[in-house]
């Protein structure tokens, strides 16, 4: 291989591994391990019957992989179900809509496949929040967030409340009742997506969004996020979804006018750019040229600057001068674009001002 990111030119060429070295396994694996990445390559090769010409050390590492995954998997659709019967008496309409991973899993779609989870997130009427997390505590679970200004900034500003984890078997949620905070820019007609969202097949309490609204969504929380540890995998998500939804009919003709409607064409844009940039994904040249959500030059400049450095496997050896600073400037991006600036101001000193507070008193005396 000719570059160093292992990781994202085996997960677009499964074939490429068979002609790796045992230190470019080597490095793949740790590659894809941080990325939380390993098992969906391992899943993309076993599909392609691949694994059989791996040599047996790395070999061994992917099917660990998938072994993780599996076992994962079957735990996460018991603890949808735990969820979906400890709400069960809360007349949530239309239901229980389950977001990201969750939905992918639920619904059997081939962004499931080989994915890591770290949490369910569910999406609820905001009317309901305090039926739904009184049940979810009688249930088991319980919010980890005591301090009363964290408290304050989920509840009032948020797009959620604060997470919460069963005290038996340590399984997190988040409950939202929209997909960003209502302290952003960009403001989510929530409405049109409780709406149109649809039912699982054979289930009358648990739904998913809409093909489009769930692309929309992924694309959401990618581009406004701060923090890149599963960017990658985030991205690879959203190529997953162009490539499957891509083939239905009428998708691409509906993809824009829905983003128009939601308020979300900016997070499309870059969804659209940097997966055909950085991942190939196959997008209509009309779709792909279009000049909705497209920011200005200098913003367009910036951005084309920092996303393909912070959507690389955050491992050192993919490494390069200028990757810290383009992830703080997305950093600093993401809080600019989710408050007012006093809030940001207010928000940004509390959390420095806690910071500081165990290292003056570690230093008192």
């Amino acid at each position: 291989m000719t570059t160093r990111e292992h990781i994202t030119v085996a997960l677009l060429a499964p074939e490429s591994t068979l002609s790796l070295s045992a230190p470019d396994w080597d490095l793949l694996i740790r590659q894809g391990r941080r990325a939380s990445l390993l098992a969906s390559l391992a899943q993309k090769m076993s599909a392609r019957g691949l694994l059989d010409g791996v040599p047996p050390p790395p070999r061994a590492h992917l099917l660990s992989a998938l072994r993780v995954v599996e076992r994962q998997h079957q735990a996460m659709r018991q603890e949808v179900r735990r969820i979906q019967s400890a709400l069960a008496g809360c007349g949530i309409e239309p239901g229980i809509i389950l977001l990201k991973g969750a939905a992918y899993l639920m619904a059997d779609l081939p962004a499931a496949s080989g994915r890591i989870f770290s949490d369910i997130d569910i999406l609820v009427p905001k009317e309901t929040l305090p039926e739904v997390e009184s049940q979810l505590m009688q249930h088991g679970w319980q919010g980890g967030h005591h301090d009363a200004y964290d408290q304050r900034y989920y509840r009032r500003w948020m797009h959620e409340i604060p997470p919460m984890r069963h005290l038996q078997r340590s399984s997190d949620i988040d409950v939202h009742h929209t997909i960003l905070p209502e302290t952003a820019r960009l403001k989510i007609n929530t409405p049109a997506l409780f709406r149109s969202a649809l039912p699982l097949q054979g289930e009358k309490t648990l739904y998913v969004l809409s093909p489009v609204d769930m692309l929309l969504h992924s694309a959401t929380h990618l581009f406004h996020e701060g923090n890149f540890d599963r960017g990658l995998r985030d991205l690879f998500d959203l190529d997953s979804l162009f490539r499957h939804f891509g083939q239905s009919p009428g998708f691409w003709d509906e993809l824009i006018p829905r983003a128009s409607e939601l308020g979300l064409t900016r997070p499309l844009h870059y969804a659209l750019r940097f997966c055909a940039m950085l991942a190939g994904t196959p997008i209509p040249a009309d779709v792909l040229a279009s000049q909705a959500g497209k920011p200005g030059r200098i913003t367009r400049f910036l951005t084309d600057g920092c996303y393909p450095r912070a959507l690389k496997p955050p491992h050192a050896s993919c490494a390069r001068a200028g990757d810290a600073l383009a992830r703080t400037a997305l950093y600093i991006r993401s809080h600019w674009i989710r408050m007012p600036f006093p809030l940001l101001s207010y928000h940004l000193a509390r959390k420095a001002l806690r910071r500081m507070g165990p290292a003056a008193k570690g230093n008192e005396g």
